[in-house]
């Protein structure tokens, strides 16, 4: 079954972002972690036609013409000095998309989402899938705690209008 958690909790789900929902409930028959072991490479490649669909650029490979840079910050004669890379990204509705899958919460690797996400120039959502279970953890309750305290501490106030987890 596909979740999902939009934060601040005190905000409805974007009408974009629930279709990004909709996409990963379109292919949980192939990406479901409760069944599959898939990295999340894979995950992205089953779902970049469903996001396409929708308006997203997706990386659909590690090459370079195929990634996608994310400018954070700006040098001489207004050229990007720093980027980071998209998963996805809707360059209208200001949406980065981020697939991870076992490595989300053992490494970290979530922090860095939502820590990219918020220097990305233009970027006002972030979607953050993970999975719901990897090696008998629920990563996206993990995900969602963090998040949860996060936004209802309001000691850190994120740059981001909205960041929605989804597990897959």
């Amino acid at each position: 079954m596909i979740q999902f958690q939009f934060f601040p909790r005190s905000h409805p789900t974007t009408p974009k972002l629930l279709d990004v929902t909709q996409v990963f409930e379109c292919y949980l028959s192939d990406i479901n972690s409760q069944i599959h072991q898939l990295s999340s490479n894979e995950v992205l490649l089953i779902i970049a036609n469903g996001l396409e669909q929708i308006g997203f650029k997706v990386e659909k490979s590690k090459s370079a013409e195929d990634k996608i840079p994310v400018p954070v910050l700006y040098g001489y004669n207004n050229k990007t000095s720093k980027s980071f890379l998209a998963d996805a990204i809707h360059f209208e509705q200001k949406i980065v998309v981020e697939v991870e899958a076992g490595r989300a919460v053992v490494n970290n690797q979530f922090l860095k989402d939502i820590f990219q996400a918020s220097m990305m120039v233009d970027i006002d959502y972030l979607v953050l899938a993970v999975r719901n279970t990897y090696r008998q953890s629920d990563d996206f309750q993990k995900v969602y705690q963090f998040l949860d305290t996060l936004y209802t501490s309001q000691r850190i106030q994120l740059p981001l209008k909205g960041i929605l987890i989804i597990g897959y």
